[in-house]
Formats: structure tokens, C-alpha cells, sequence
């Protein structure tokens, strides 16, 4: 994923799921155009009314007070605006909000202060912390503020459920390139769905206030191929498996 800044862009940043797909092809054909034809209209109208009605071309002002014909207009236009943005809108907070099909891969999240823990229950039922890797630790390439020294692994074109929860306040599940922005509420699990188009490490962030280190609790997910991710998901099994059982023998 490039995360360098663009100059001058024209459109959303990188989409890289079915998701933020159809949310960005809501916003490029349908939204900006029509925001675009509200600004242009409003600004002619401005420049019209700031010509026509100014005190040396109109130096003695009308005293009606109300004009039914265009009260009517202008209260029946925007009604019929919402319909026309509401009926793609629904349709897409539906689509986002249930998967379609079954899951293939679930990982269940939990939002820590200030990490994110993550598990496989359907692969073994293995888990990880992902913490911030400090700046002086970081590796040429690797961001600043959004490298982990774990990061979650998912296949792509493949149905993905995150199971979203807090361990102690209120934190945020954001991942811009999927589309995704979901609440790690404690004592709740909300469900969330991905399905990725492409390959590649995509990056997002806890955007709650969730404490005084909100700001670096990243979230880092790469999207490999099918074959790549079972070989990684046999790795991370005795890889986690043994950081854990060491743990275990650590504190006895």
C-alpha cells in the first residue's frame, strides 16, 4: 500500500474491499456530482441575487415578504434530493453491515490499553498482541505510528467476520482501505465483514479518545494469497502456541 501523500487528488484514497468498493463508487458517480451541481447552483444563485438586487441596480427594494411558488420549490427539492441519496445509501449500509455467505475466517479482536489483541478460534484458537514498534526499531519502509511487531493476516477474495470487543474502555476497529469502522465496546461483540480485493499491508488506527496513548495503538492487516495464508496460519500456530505455553511456564 503507498502511503504517500498525493498532490492535488481527485478521488478517495486506495479501496481494497468489496465494501469500500461500493461505498467509493456511491461517493465518485452518484454524491460528488450531485454536490457539485448543489455548489455551482448555490454560487450562480449568490452571484445572481449580489448583481441583480444590490442597492445601485435596485434602489428601491420590493416589499413583498413571501413567495409561495418558491417556498414550496425549495422545500420539495431537497426532500426529493435525500430520496434519491437514501435509497443507494440503505442499500449500502445493508450490504456492509451482512456478509454474504457464510465466513471462511473469523478473528476475534480485542481493543486493549493501548494494543489490540487478536484470535483465530476456527484456526486452532491461537492468539497475539500487536503492539506499536518504536521509532528507533523501525525497519527501512516500515511506517512510523503504524507498524506492529504482529499484525493480522487474512486471505484475499475471501469472506472475513471480525468479532469486535473491548477489554476495558471503548475503542475503534478503523480500517479506511476496507471500509471499516466498527466500536470495541467491553462487555459487547460487534461484527464486522471484509472481503479484499488485493494483496498488500494495509494500515488503520484506534480513532477513539480511548486514553492517554490513543494514538498508538495501529492497526496493521496484510492480505496475502490463499496458498500464503494457510502456510502462514501452520507457522502461527506452533509460533503463538509456544510464546504461550512459554508464558504459561514462565509464571509457574
Amino acid at each position: 500500500m503507498d502511503l504517500h501523500a498525493y498532490q492535488w487528488p481527485m478521488h478517495l484514497a486506495v479501496s481494497a474491499s468489496l465494501i469500500r468498493e461500493r461505498m467509493t463508487d456511491f461517493h465518485d458517480h452518484l454524491l460528488m456530482w450531485l454536490i457539485s451541481f448543489i455548489v455551482v447552483f448555490v454560487l450562480c444563485l449568490l452571484l445572481y441575487i449580489m448583481v441583480r438586487f444590490n442597492a445601485r441596480n435596485n434602489p428601491v427594494p420590493a416589499k413583498f415578504t413571501h413567495n409561495v411558488p418558491i417556498e414550496i420549490v425549495w422545500t420539495v427539492i431537497p426532500v426529493l434530493i435525500l430520496l434519491v441519496l437514501a435509497v443507494p445509501s440503505f442499500k449500502l449500509l445493508y450490504y456492509a453491515d451482512k456478509a454474504p455467505g457464510k465466513p471462511e475466517v473469523t478473528i476475534k479482536v480485542t481493543g486493549h490499553q493501548w494494543y489490540w489483541e487478536y484470535a483465530y478460534p476456527d484456526a486452532g484458537n491461537f492468539s497475539f498482541n500487536a503492539n506499536l514498534v518504536a521509532d528507533k526499531d523501525l525497519k527501512p519502509g516500515e511506517p512510523r505510528l503504524l507498524t506492529t511487531d504482529n499484525h493480522v493476516v487474512i486471505p484475499v477474495h475471501t469472506n472475513v467476520q471480525f468479532l469486535v470487543t473491548g477489554a476495558d474502555v471503548i475503542h475503534a476497529f478503523f480500517m479506511p482501505a476496507f471500509g471499516v469502522n466498527i466500536l470495541a465496546v467491553p462487555g459487547r461483540v460487534n461484527a464486522v465483514w471484509v472481503n479484499a480485493t488485493q494483496e498488500g499491508t494495509f494500515y488503520g488506527q484506534c480513532n477513539k479518545i480511548c486514553g492517554v496513548n490513543h494514538g498508538y495503538m495501529p492497526i496493521m492487516v496484510e492480505v496475502v494469497s490463499k496458498e500464503k495464508y494457510q502456510a502462514w496460519l501452520a507457522e502461527a500456530q506452533k509460533k503463538y502456541s509456544d510464546a504461550r505455553h512459554s508464558q504459561f511456564a514462565a509464571k509457574e
